[in-house]
């Protein structure tokens, strides 16, 4: 079915623009109200949340296929950013369901380790060039939390250095504490996180300088929407060594995106420790630390140093999530995964600025980052980042078949789908540019969408 020819029980709440599709969503508000007075948020994923999204978009999905979901009132659209980018084969892709389901016949959870856990170590071990050992867990807050606790124990330091300019690295009070939902986190564990910039090597040499003999890692993805300038990672590495601080690479994003070697093998520079997830398991639950032995032993029984608790979780290693791994490798392997990703980003990037161009809005909405990861940015009439623009453009997408928090692509999205999406921004960036004329007041349906790291509701 065509997402923008869907069906529907009912009338929408309000005429429907041109381009777009009959839409309602009655009974997902009714399921709304009743999650908020149920679960703090309404949803268990901030960025999931009522307040990301416009008061006319679909509150809950019941189903998904291939780049296609379903609301729980019926509305079908295209669907980006595929579950926070952790689905990049596509929604039910069906070697890795039945994988993941045959696995599950013989039992998921056991009192000694499984096979399974040794097989997927071995496969992620040999994806991942420069990595000795592995550990699993289930989200990647757990395994840079890991990381952090294993580079203080090996170090003997307690500061760490994040990139300021990475949005998240973990729930945990060492990062949630550098952001504007501190509350609740004591002053004595938020003054040990400490930011330098990206692609700015003499910020963090100002660090190490101000800080010296303190700094325990080194956190940072090795690139998000810009490209690391010059030698700036090799940089970063060789201040790391000569400072005896422990490099850390955050692969939630890159790995099994930029490439299925992650992005340390696009830009040459092997960390200390990598972190991984998402990705790795097309949805199901799994994420990865993988590291240098010398520091990852010192979570295991093979050494005489006092021992770190790096990952113990009980449900770590389920059998099928792993067996999902599996299969998800597979694909990558068989199906040329990764160029596929960057052939549709491509198609989509070049289309989003043709009509940007055609329409003059280059200078107010315009793609960022890399093919495989493209993320948009929404500005006013003065030229400043707009968060009213952000939720117009996104109801608009709406009304016409499209959830897009994001264009960061998937395996599923076919040439067509993407030509569907360019047809749908066209039209939503017709109304985008009046509003930048008129006040987007005129055409915006409700509140605007609110930042998740926030000092207030």
């Amino acid at each position: 079915m065509d997402a923008r020819s869907s069906s529907h029980s009912s009338t929408a709440d309000s005429p429907a623009p041109k381009g777009a599709t009959v839409q309602r969503f009655e009974r997902g508000r009714a399921l709304s109200r009743r999650a908020h007075e149920l679960i703090p948020g309404g949803c268990h994923t901030y960025a999931k949340g009522d307040d990301q999204y416009p008061e006319e978009a679909p509150a809950f999905i019941v189903r998904g296929r291939g780049c296609r979901v379903w609301d729980v009132d019926g509305n079908e659209f295209i669907e980006y950013g595929m579950g926070l980018r952790a689905v990049t084969l596509g929604h039910a892709f069906e070697p890795v369901v039945r994988a993941a389901a045959e696995e599950m016949t013989r039992g998921s959870n056991f009192t000694r380790p499984s096979v399974i856990e040794v097989e997927y170590a071995e496969t992620l071990l040999g994806i991942i060039s420069g990595a000795d050992m592995v550990k699993f867990a289930k989200d990647g807050s757990d395994t840079l939390d890991a990381a952090v606790r294993l580079a203080r124990a090996y170090t003997g330091r307690d500061h760490i250095a994040i990139c300021g300019d990475h949005p998240f690295f973990s729930t945990s009070d060492w990062f949630i504490g550098t952001t504007d939902m501190s509350a609740g986190i004591p002053e004595c564990v938020r003054s040990r996180t400490l930011k330098f910039r990206y692609n700015d090597i003499e910020s963090l040499r100002r660090l190490f300088s101000d800080y010296p003999g303190q700094i325990a890692c080194v956190v940072l993805e090795a690139a998000r929407t810009e490209e690391p300038q010059g030698d700036f990672l090799v940089q970063v590495q060789c201040l790391c060594r000569a400072e005896g601080a422990v490099l850390v690479f955050d692969e939630m994003i890159t790995g099994f995106r930029w490439d299925v070697r992650g992005a340390q093998h696009v830009y040459g520079v092997v960390p200390d420790l990598s972190c991984w997830g998402k990705a790795l398991a097309n949805g199901f639950s799994v994420s990865a630390l993988a590291g240098r032995r010398e520091l990852m032993e010192l979570g295991g029984v093979r050494h005489s140093r006092e021992r770190v608790f790096l990952l113990s979780t009980t449900h770590g290693a389920e059998t099928h999530a792993l067996a999902a791994a599996l299969a998800t490798a597979r694909c990558y392997q068989e199906l040329g995964v990764i160029q596929v990703l960057y052939e549709r980003g491509r198609r989509l990037r070049q289309g989003i600025e043709r009509i940007t161009s055609e329409l003059k809005l280059q200078d107010y909405f315009g793609v960022v980052s890399r093919d495989v990861n493209l993320l948009y940015f929404t500005k006013d009439a003065d030229g400043k980042p707009s968060q009213p623009m952000r939720t117009l453009f996104l109801q608009e997408l709406i009304r016409r078949g499209i959830i897009a928090p994001s264009f960061v692509v998937s395996y599923s999205h076919t040439e067509r789908d993407i030509d569907l999406t360019l047809d749908a921004i066209a039209e939503a960036l017709h109304v985008y540019r009046r509003a930048l004329e008129e006040g987007w007041e005129k055409y915006l349906v409700g509140r605007p969408v609110k930042p998740v790291f926030r000092r207030f509701a």
